[in-house]
């Protein structure tokens, strides 16, 4: 069964593909929620393995085109409880290492849990 956070099928992720800069990309928090994570948990293992993420994987967009993608996603504004900061964006390649951190973090967690003799 999925989440009701995750996306299953690829129509869907089609949708969430966006260009900025002439390249490919995917939001944050809807990277986030393919992979079945919050935003924050995916940043922060970005921001703990960034040697692994150069600018080709993964750039935090400029404000002027952020407020363009808000107008084109319909994201609230800050002042109304949405982000209050860019997201990050990730190239094609981003999303597959991203995928790599966080498999690598949950079987970090795992690994942790099975010395410390948690089912």
């Amino acid at each position: 069964m999925v989440k009701k956070n995750q996306l299953a099928d690829g129509r869907r992720l089609d949708e969430l593909i966006r260009e900025v800069r002439g390249q490919k990309i995917m939001l944050d928090f809807d990277l986030a929620r393919v992979y079945g994570v919050e935003t924050k948990s995916l940043n922060r293992a970005v921001k703990r393995n960034a040697d692994r993420f150069p600018r080709d994987f993964m750039f935090q967009i400029s404000a002027d085109e952020w407020q363009n993608l808000k107008y084109q996603i319909g994201t609230s504004s800050s002042g109304h409880g949405g982000r209050r900061r860019r997201p990050y964006v990730f190239t094609e390649h981003g999303t597959i290492m991203a995928a790599n951190v966080l498999n690598s973090a949950r079987c970090s967690a795992d690994e942790r849990f099975r010395r410390a003799g948690v089912p």
